[in-house]
């Protein structure tokens, strides 16, 4: 198949040495630089390592965990327990590593349908299941934002002692225009799937009759009878699934955001309120909003620069904030990479490596 083997170019040029390096190279370059402008080693002293730090590291490693856990749950009540549990956290692993090595605001989607196929799903349950992971994923930010805003003093949201005015301002409007991408996404999706989806690839393809557009007419008609084909299948499933995928959903990235507060509980364990911790939380959503627009791999650099503004208001100094984004980062973004050197090269060649074995077809029409 075409389409199959074009994926499989994307997905070896990603695991190329140097497509792994680069965002290791930039994050590990920006908090270089920040710590060579930021430290201070009265702040670094502060710092105590106890047994209840020990606990509090567990904990956000197990958050992590639940994170990955509500991911697979999600995938495997998607493929209606057609997947095992080993396949699922196959392909959660395998895309969480192209989510890696490419920009934010690209991710890892457009090749989960050749993961999720691969692993023996049929070409159109695999793209219905892709686009509802899309469509949960998106909404679980749609609706937690405006609570957050909702829950949270404006002034202690924005506001961050000791960071410019301009910075200050740049942070918010990229939190919206994070969350004005995601909106529209879901929106059109929501149409696409739910109301009208022969009238969205009709819109699609008059847009991209536009002379700026027209070279990527045929992706965008293959999207048009991507959202035809998942309109049927996603359309019947009841009001049961919608929840329990969900639900699974809302705990996986409320997991991935407590991380945070448990580092810090780690080592200033009395410091913390819960208004504090609350604060904290809805800062974390926020960033990775802000995340969205980040041109570099996995947010690299971005994420760190970020972390050390945004939140350095709740740690002892600049040079402590940019130690805690390294370490952040070590829990929540290079196991993903470490973990795709070792899966991905043997997944590429079991499933690549001959062809004699035929793709799985099409389950609907389109």
């Amino acid at each position: 198949m075409p389409g199959m083997e074009e994926s499989e170019k994307q997905l070896t040029k990603k695991i190329r040495p140097y497509k792994i390096i680069y965002p290791i190279l930039i994050g590990l370059g920006v908090v270089s630089y920040m710590l060579y402008k930021e430290f201070d080693l009265s702040a670094f002293q502060q710092i105590t390592f106890t047994r209840t730090s020990v606990w509090w590291l567990l904990v956000a490693v197990l958050c992590m965990v639940v994170r990955d856990l509500g991911y697979i749950i999600r995938i495997r009540i998607l493929s209606g327990g057609r997947l095992t549990w080993v396949k699922a956290i196959r392909i959660i692993f395998l895309w969480e590593f192209t989510s890696a090595v490419t920009p934010s605001a690209i991710g890892g989607t457009s090749l989960a349908i050749l993961f999720v196929n691969k692993e023996g799903i049929k070409v159109g349950r695999s793209s219905a299941m892709v686009m509802a992971t899309s469509f949960l994923d998106e909404l679980y930010f749609i609706l937690m934002f405006p609570i957050i805003l909702l829950s949270v003093s404006q002034s202690a949201l924005w506001n961050m002692p000791g960071v410019g005015q301009g910075i200050s301002t740049s942070l918010v409007w990229f939190a919206v225009g994070g969350y004005s991408v995601k909106l529209a996404y879901l929106s059109i999706l929501s149409y696409g799937l739910f109301k009208n989806p022969r009238g969205l690839k009709y819109l699609l393809m008059k847009c991209f009759k536009l002379k700026l557009l027209r070279k990527w007419r045929h992706s965008a008609h293959e999207a048009g009878s991507d959202i035809i084909r998942n309109s049927y299948e996603l359309r019947r499933k009841p009001f049961s699934f919608w929840l329990k995928t969900f639900g699974a959903t809302f705990f996986s990235w409320t997991a991935r955001y407590w991380v945070v507060n448990a580092l810090l509980m780690a080592f200033w364990a009395g410091r913390y309120d819960w208004p504090a911790q609350f604060l904290i939380f809805a800062r974390q959503l926020v960033m990775w909003i802000m995340m969205l627009v980040s041109p570099t791999p996995g947010g690299s650099g971005f994420a760190e620069f970020v972390f050390k503004e945004y939140l350095g208001e709740f740690l002892p100094g600049a040079g402590v904030a940019i130690a805690m984004a390294i370490l952040w980062r070590l829990i929540t973004y290079y196991p993903y990479l470490f973990a795709g050197v070792l899966i991905v090269p043997k997944w590429v060649n079991r499933h690549f490596g001959s062809r004699k074995g035929k793709e799985p077809a099409s389950d609907i029409k389109s």
